[in-house]
């Protein structure tokens, strides 16, 4: 009995540091000089959607695609994925899956979104 409320204790605290962290920003506002420059550079990377393609690119595909998009092992490199493949062919890929991927990773507009911008790396 005490191993299993130790084993769920253990995973509940392991399951909580993973999804914990983030969100607090108080420190960011802290520092704010008033210079909008960056707001303004980062909005515009932002597609008419006012989805960010590039930071949903740093967020889920650097982890495995590589830090420069340049590929890594068995992950192919996407810094020049849009002179081998059309939008319609990177959104399905995204979506769907293929290979070691798994689809469903970006979705929505941010999909939509990401499979533009990646259509435009040549």
């Amino acid at each position: 009995m005490k191993k299993k409320l130790l084993a769920m204790l253990f995973g509940s605290a392991l399951i909580l540091g993973a999804c914990g962290g983030g969100g607090d920003d108080t420190a960011d506002d802290a520092t704010d000089t008033g210079n909008d420059d960056a707001a303004t550079e980062e909005s515009a990377g932002e597609s008419a959607s006012g989805v960010d393609p590039e930071q949903v690119v740093q967020q889920k595909c650097i982890s495995c695609h590589g830090e420069n998009l340049e590929g890594q092992g068995n992950f192919p490199a996407l810094n020049d994925v849009g002179s081998r493949l059309s939008k319609d062919e990177i959104h399905d890929i995204i979506e769907n899956g293929k290979g070691a991927m798994p689809g469903g990773l970006v979705q929505g507009e941010e999909l939509d979104a990401v499979a533009q911008w990646l259509s435009e790396k040549k």
